[in-house]
């Protein structure tokens, strides 16, 4: 008896014929006539976003034999106040030749794993105010002058 009275109506006669349901409009009415223009655009292969694969740092630790844990410290914009904010992070380095020691300032370079923490090979950096022989301009630069040199 009470399966009776639960019994639902039959789907036919829950056709829905609001112009809600159909978009507004009916399909018949919408335009036939369609405008297609057609730009061919170049293939151009996708670009690739490479993750930073050198990194600069100053060696806060060298007790460990062929490893160094070197701090990088980059600015990043906070991301409530938007103010640059300087982060700090240390990264495990491989130094093969155990040659750096604290403060020295190095280069990371992305390599295969070394360990779980290794990723980074740690290289020397020239320091800043190291003065370049490639950049040296002697101080009397002497060329002729095509007026000069014909007279002579």
């Amino acid at each position: 008896m009470s399966a009776s009275l639960l019994q639902l109506p039959p789907l036919q006669s829950l056709k829905i014929r609001s112009n809600f349901f159909n978009g507004g409009a009916s399909i018949l009415n919408k335009p036939t006539t369609t405008v297609s223009i057609s730009t061919t655009t170049p293939s151009i292969a996708p670009l690739q976003i490479r993750a930073m694969r050198t990194m600069q740092g100053k060696v806060v630790c060298s007790t460990n034999d062929k490893t160094v844990a070197v701090e990088v410290v980059r600015l990043a914009p906070h991301p409530k106040y938007k103010r640059r904010v300087r982060i700090k992070k240390k990264f495990q380095a491989h130094d093969p030749e155990n040659q750096f020691q604290v403060g020295d300032l190095v280069q990371l370079e992305k390599s295969r794993p070394i360990s779980k923490t290794k990723s980074f090979l740690a290289v020397a950096l020239p320091p800043k105010n190291s003065v370049r022989t490639s950049h040296l301009v002697p101080k009397e630069l002497v060329i002729p002058l095509e007026g000069t040199a014909a007279t002579e």
